[in-house]
């Protein structure tokens, strides 16, 4: 059976560069990718991006920003922790230390939500919702089978794959130029749009834009091709996706309890198989909302040592079905009986609890508004100018073109390009941006 080698999977190499980095004392190329991804414009505008609560009022909950420094910090731990341990084989590349594993995944874990569009996940759905309505009325008939699944099904890790490699820093050359091992462990979802695994998953994370770039990283790592345009995830990419995991299971409900939507008992007694039998402290008034909120975070920091450990465990465990690409299922489900349970069980509260809530559904609602308002007036500009670089636009296109700023596309491009620069335009936007804009659009605020 093939398999996949660490010297290869660790690469150092620069994408879109063709000289090789230097290693600095206590700097590697792996180092230097979280400082390029921490001081990009569009790790920035997480701050003001939708993790759970669409437009919350309350500054004490997770915005994508704060979500995904929390991820890259429970992946730095994973990815030292797992390559201590893969250090003593005798197959471990003597260059690669600790530490630089540690900084790949959590890079990798810095990045992984830098695609995703205003108001997060139901953004994604109420764009998909727009462009399949769109697709009705004939809207993407000049594009390919393969270019329409695209915009039916647009993904934020495919967003985020062309914002790494496309848009920041060195536009269309390699954009911020990561190292081959960051971009494979970002790779969530290693296939694209039109392949019938996305079909099946309702997920893919590379545009037909990128395919290239995707088969470019895939040979230099040496992953296993599974198809056309296919290939098996990285190993470190189950760690990235873990990190994830554990900071969703943990953190989504302590943003509940700052929110009157859980009770801290319910979190308390989700947590107890890890920290012990549940105490309920007296209620005084020195007891209610900022100590409640304090002793789930003394609580978090002990369950999360427990549920990295387990995941480290399990990844020792699976290195060869890891490495032959062949792993069923993500690396939670191989853990311990003990976090399966509570991790599927703070999901499951999650789900029903939080996500369920009325004023979750208010605010989706009104997102989705805002979100077609913007779809309404960009998209049939932007298809308005290409194809025929002597005819005029109508004098609303151009507003809405100029708007677009560096993202408007050019007369020569295709259909397919024109949407990929306007979505690069919108995928970009804040919540609050979007709001503002939408208002704006529609002479709320003139």
């Amino acid at each position: 059976m093939s398999t996949m080698q660490w010297q290869r999977l660790l690469d150092d190499q620069r994408i879109g560069k063709p000289s090789k980095d230097y290693h600095e004392i206590g700097r590697t190329p792996f180092h230097k990718d979280y400082d390029r991804l921490i001081f990009s414009s569009a790790f920035r505008r997480l701050g003001h991006k939708t993790q759970v609560h669409s437009l919350s009022h309350n500054d004490h909950v997770h915005n994508r920003l704060t979500h995904s420094l929390e991820v890259s910090s429970v992946g730095r731990s994973l990815g030292i922790s797992v390559a201590q341990q893969l250090s003593q084989h005798r197959h471990w590349p003597d260059w690669v230390q600790p530490h630089d594993v540690g900084a790949i995944v959590q890079s990798a874990c810095l990045g992984h939500d830098i695609g995703n569009p205003p108001f997060g996940h139901f953004g994604e759905n109420a764009i998909r919702g727009w462009f399949a309505r769109y697709h009705e009325a004939g809207g993407l008939r000049n594009l390919s089978m393969a270019e329409q699944f695209d915009m039916l099904n647009f993904e934020g890790n495919a967003q985020g794959l062309r914002t790494l490699t496309q848009l920041e820093y060195h536009q269309f050359k390699g954009g911020m130029r990561l190292t081959y091992a960051t971009l494979g462990s970002f790779l969530k979802y290693p296939w694209l749009a039109s392949n019938p695994l996305a079909q099946e998953t309702k997920k893919y994370g590379v545009l037909q834009a990128e395919a290239p770039i995707l088969n470019e990283i895939a040979k230099r790592l040496g992953l296993l091709q599974l198809g056309d345009h296919h290939w098996c995830r990285h190993p470190l990419v189950y760690l990235m996706e873990a990190a994830d995991d554990i900071c969703y299971a943990i953190v989504d409900l302590e943003d509940g309890v700052e929110l009157g939507i859980l009770d801290e008992v319910d979190v308390m007694t989700l947590f107890a198989p890890i920290t012990g039998p549940l105490v309920v402290p007296e209620r005084t008034p020195m007891t209610d909302e900022y100590y409640s909120t304090r002793r789930l975070a003394l609580l978090r920091g002990k369950v999360i040592n427990y549920l990295v450990s387990a995941c480290a465990t399990a990844f020792i465990e699976q290195e060869q079905a890891l490495l032959q690409g062949c792993l069923e299922g993500d690396l939670i489900s191989h853990t311990d009986p003990v976090t399966q349970q509570v991790i599927g069980n703070a999901k499951l509260l999650a789900r029903k609890r939080i996500f369920e809530s009325p004023q979750r559904h208010r605010t989706e609602l009104g997102a989705s508004a805002i979100l077609e308002t913007i779809l309404d007036g960009f998209v049939p500009a932007a298809l308005e100018r290409i194809g025929n670089p002597t005819r005029e636009v109508s004098f609303k296109a151009q507003k809405y073109l100029v708007l677009m700023g560096t993202h408007q596309p050019e007369a020569s491009v295709t259909a397919y390009q024109a949407l990929c620069h306007t979505m690069d335009f919108i995928a970009g936007m804040t919540d609050k941006y979007a709001v503002t804009l939408a208002r704006q659009l529609k002479g709320e605020l003139l």
